[in-house]
């Protein structure tokens, strides 16, 4: 395992990710915990020494197991990550109760890192209320020394990452973001890490292998890398790519078996970067797959002038697409939950004006029918 230096800290260039442990039963919330145990103490003895869990992960079960779990090694042989639930705003009014409840869960008097969890547009306002700065109860936890390093965590685009970061930038020490080769171009990951750079935070990556959507690529694009490393898998294809990023300080994979977990820990035995070249043809592979999986929108907006409901079509061809490009469908739905009633996809009245000055020629109308037939209700 190689190392990474973060202030006075050397941290395991992989660090455990607690979100898809191995359950019981196909049922998320029942961790099999005889399973976690021998997987967090297999992390243990290879090098890992960093442990992410959330509030919400496994039903709120993640914090208790890895809780109990390491509650059996020595309180200086890992650093514990957690995170207060911000992606729901009614929990604001009770960052004291939720942060004590946290730290019984886990079995600690501190954390060594903690996070906002999933600064995005539904969240951004109250984050950056000019009234209240929704951060001062964790201020004061981290002068206490209940909190060591302070960070976050985004799926925000870009407008609201830059938001937060002009209010809270000064204090944030680190930032957990998307990032693989396939979101580069397509989430737009770059200009993310170059923000992030100009305020000079630590890059934490969530998602290296984008949900497993990146971990077996078909015969035909492993043929094209084959070439420059013959017995490279795609995984290993994953982290190479992101140890070529300098401001990536901290790789996290969510692993549920043996298998993932010893495949990941022999390939952080080394440090060895793709090229420029390398970069070339998964970028390449990229766009090929975007390609083929996705609607191909520019976000022009022309439809959006001549529908009669106003339903902003662009915004919901860019979840559709991510729903797509992920294999799982939540995106859509968070969309749907916010979007104003009158201006949904169901309220598409099938006029086709919208197709009419569609320059890719977009079937939107046939787009609104297949969500509502499967949202609707």
């Amino acid at each position: 395992m190689y190392y990474n230096d973060f202030k006075e800290l050397k941290l395991s260039g992989l660090g455990m990710g607690n979100m898809r442990l191995p359950v019981l039963d196909n049922d998320s919330s029942k961790i099999n915990e005889e399973l976690a145990g021998k997987m967090l103490a297999f992390c243990l003895e290879n090098g890992i020494n960093y442990f992410d869990t959330a509030y919400g992960y496994h039903g709120g079960n993640s914090e208790i197991v890895v809780g109990k779990l390491l509650k059996q090694y020595p309180r200086d042989s890992f650093y514990l990550a957690t995170k207060f639930p911000s992606y729901d705003a009614s929990l604001f009014t009770r960052m004291p109760e939720i942060f004590e409840e946290q730290l019984s869960k886990l079995q600690v008097d501190y954390f060594d890192f903690y996070l906002m969890h999933n600064v995005n547009h539904l969240n951004i306002n109250l984050f950056v209320n000019p009234e209240k700065n929704a951060l001062d109860y964790f201020y004061e936890q981290k002068e206490k020394g209940r909190i060591r390093h302070l960070g976050f965590s985004s799926h925000a685009d870009y407008d609201d990452l830059k938001k937060y970061l002009e209010a809270y930038g000064d204090h944030m020490e680190f930032c957990q973001i998307q990032l693989n080769w396939l979101d580069w171009d397509f989430q737009d990951a770059k200009k993310r890490v170059e923000l992030l750079k100009e305020y000079n935070i630590p890059i934490w990556v969530m998602e290296p292998v984008r949900g497993g959507k990146l971990a077996s690529l078909p015969d035909n694009y492993l043929d094209q890398l084959k070439p420059f490393r013959p017995n490279a898998t795609s995984v290993e294809w994953c982290f190479r790519f992101l140890q070529a990023i300098p401001e990536v300080t901290m790789i996290l994979s969510g692993m549920s078996n043996m298998e993932q977990l010893e495949e990941n820990i022999k390939i952080f035995e080394t440090k060895e970067p793709v090229t420029e070249e390398e970069k070339a043809v998964l970028f390449d592979i990229a766009k090929d797959m975007v390609n083929k999986n996705t609607l191909p929108c520019t976000a022009c907006r022309y439809c959006t002038s001549y529908c009669p409901n106003n339903i902003n079509i662009p915004e919901i061809i860019a979840a559709y697409n991510e729903d797509k490009m992920g294999g799982r469908d939540f995106r859509v739905p968070m969309l749907l939950n916010r979007t104003p009633e009158g201006q949904k996809p169901f309220d598409c009245v099938a006029c086709r004006s919208c197709e009419d000055v569609c320059p890719q020629d977009i079937k939107i109308s046939e787009l609104m029918e297949e969500l509502t037939n499967k949202f609707q209700k």
